[in-house]
């Protein structure tokens, strides 16, 4: 699993011109499934994602969690993370997850964050989405599971 972490003041998603989500403060995380992630994986992000200290104390250090602030999580499925960019200049998916495994993974990713008392939003799985937000920070983080697992 690949995810893009935002540290975020607000953000809201819209779909066919209807708000579907909005949060103030908090997370904005986009999260690729690719193949043969499993529960390792899904573990292990879930884990990262709750405990990830990207909001600043009153020292102004990042060395808070959205978990310690009770802040809120939006999530968004984005399968253009798993891209393959080796070969050319047309991205290749190839490395991303069947759309049913990957929903899968993604509806327990947010179920498993909720399990962590997190107010979690998310887009709609497959939608195409208008996602808007306003980068605190600017703090950016890219979290692969892959690469933290070896």
């Amino acid at each position: 699993m690949r995810a893009i972490l935002q540290r975020v003041v607000d953000a809201t998603i819209v779909v066919n011109n209807e708000l579907v989500a909005s949060i103030p403060q908090g997370l904005l995380v986009y999260l690729g499934v690719e193949r043969d992630d499993g529960e390792k994986e899904l573990n292990y992000m879930v884990r990262k994602v709750g405990q990830m200290r990207l909001f600043s104390d009153e020292d102004g250090k990042m060395n808070l969690s959205v978990s310690q602030l009770g802040q809120s999580v939006m999530v968004v499925s984005q399968f253009t993370l798993c891209a393959d960019l080796n070969k050319g200049n047309r991205p290749s998916f190839n490395p991303a997850a069947e759309p049913d495994v990957a929903r899968s993974l993604y509806e327990q990713f947010i179920e498993k964050l909720k399990e962590l008392n997190l107010a979690v939003v998310s887009g709609i799985f497959g939608a195409s989405m208008q996602v808007s937000y306003t980068n605190e920070g600017p703090v950016t983080i890219i979290l692969d599971s892959r690469e933290n697992l070896k």
